[in-house]
């Protein structure tokens, strides 16, 4: 099951992380929230597209190998900072689409996490 999480959850960053790069302004206009941080940045909203890029290839490692599980966690780690973030800001009444957040954002990143955590038998074998 968590290599079938890692495997969605590659399409739906490698996806998010190309848009960024292709179409950053498409995308700043598209996703909830973006507009509302200030006017558009392309540098970074390239920067961060690499970031989602890279956390979608680490996931697409584990759903490919399973023993690949530390590159899972490495692109899990971006998303559950970047999840973390988007927490703070909703409990701190900072956020204005907490239903978009929670559902595109932080209900990931924790998919990720606990798809890239390795089981028992893969840490023996590591």
């Amino acid at each position: 099951m968590r290599r079938w999480i890692a495997g969605i959850l590659a399409l739906f960053n490698l996806g998010n992380g190309l848009a960024m790069l292709s179409a950053g302004s498409t995308w700043w206009a598209a996703v909830p929230g973006a507009a509302d941080t200030g006017p558009f940045n392309p540098h970074l909203v390239q920067d961060v597209g690499i970031a989602f890029m890279a956390a979608g290839l680490g996931l697409g490692a584990r759903a490919w190998r399973p023993t690949y599980w530390p590159a899972a966690l490495a692109g899990a780690g971006f998303l559950a900072g970047h999840g973390a973030l988007h927490l703070a800001m909703i409990i701190g009444g900072h956020d204005h689409h907490t239903a978009a957040d929670l559902t595109a954002v932080i209900l990931p990143a924790a998919l990720a996490v606990l798809a890239a955590l390795p089981t028992h038998g893969e840490l023996r074998h590591a």
